[in-house]
């Protein structure tokens, strides 16, 4: 595939960003509307003790990315209640219409001791045409079992053939700390189906893309898009360990295909979308999002600092 990059189209330094948030736009989620493209990402806000809350915002852009055209000055929804599973930020976020209404499924967050987060995924819905939401409750839609032991989340859903179809991911493990390495965390992608958005089937197989890297790969934010007859899956992908400080082991962007929505065959290669030097994504292309807009592919995605300083663009040539 080819592509045209955009470069940065939201820099978080040159916008104020709402409810006191501070840095990052991070794993950027288009919605298309009547008159434009709506993107939430999910930013940041200190928390007074020296850590971070992570709450979802947006910015509107025209049809063709040139022109922001308003961006939120409120969060679209408050973190949860202390005890609850998205106490401690909600990150990332995944809109789709509806019927009349627009459905986000979010990935909150909470504090542990032993290990430094869990993740669930919970279900939201907006009747205001996703200027604010409200829970369905307060507990998750989708969270660890004996299989899926830790960290689900991550998940992307479509109503796709008459079914809601979920693209997530779960921990396998968590790896103890070294003297080089803080506690780090193992996670693959899954996909589970439901007939009503609320209960969900998880397949029996639970992971549908093989590893590159080995067994300790890390694979994230999968996303879906439907175009020229074919299920696109754009998600990012790193080692477990030394991501922060290699580039090598850092996120880079991985892709796979398929034609029924239950095989995947990955081909990375054939993305097309690579890290180029000297720029805002050279060290990593992280938490991407796939979607058909104006007879073409789109990719949003965070850079460099796990997206600290916005996201950027490209485009299917």
């Amino acid at each position: 595939m080819k592509w045209r990059k955009r470069g940065l189209l939201f820099d978080v330094h040159q916008h104020k960003l709402p409810f006191d948030c501070v840095s990052h736009a991070q794993s950027p989620q288009a919605l298309v509307l009547d008159d434009r493209v709506r993107v939430y990402f999910c930013t940041r806000k200190p928390d007074g003790a020296g850590m971070f809350l992570s709450h979802v915002a947006f910015v509107d852009f025209d049809f063709n990315f040139d022109h922001i055209l308003g961006i939120s000055n409120e969060t679209v929804i408050p973190l949860g209640d202390i005890g609850t599973f998205d106490e401690h930020g909600i990150f990332p976020f995944s809109p789709f219409k509806h019927e009349n209404e627009i459905w986000g499924y979010t990935c909150g967050w909470s504090r542990r001791v032993s290990v430094p987060v869990e993740t669930s995924t919970g279900l939201v819905k907006s009747v205001d045409g996703g200027r604010s939401f409200s829970r369905i409750g307060r507990g998750p839609v989708l969270s660890a079992t004996p299989s899926e032991p830790v960290l689900v989340g991550d998940s992307f859903v479509q109503k796709l053939k008459g079914d809601f179809h979920m693209w997530y991911i779960f921990g396998t493990k968590w790896i103890p700390e070294d003297e080089d390495e803080p506690v780090a965390r193992v996670y693959k992608i899954g996909h589970a189906i439901s007939g009503d958005g609320l209960s969900w089937k998880r397949e029996n197989s639970s992971r549908i893309i093989p590893d590159v890297l080995g067994p300790d790969e890390c694979q994230a934010l999968p996303s879906v898009a439907f175009f020229d007859g074919v299920y696109h899956m754009v998600f990012c992908y790193r080692e477990a360990k030394g991501f922060r400080n290699e580039p090598q082991k850092a996120y880079r962007l991985g892709y796979a295909l398929s034609r029924d929505l239950k095989s995947w065959e990955r081909k990375d290669d054939e993305l097309g979308l690579n890290r180029e030097e000297n720029s805002w994504d050279s060290e990593m292309m992280c938490y991407p999002n796939v979607f058909a807009l104006n007879g073409k592919l789109h990719v949003l995605y965070n850079g460099n600092e796990f997206g600290k300083h916005g996201f950027g663009l490209a485009v299917s040539e």
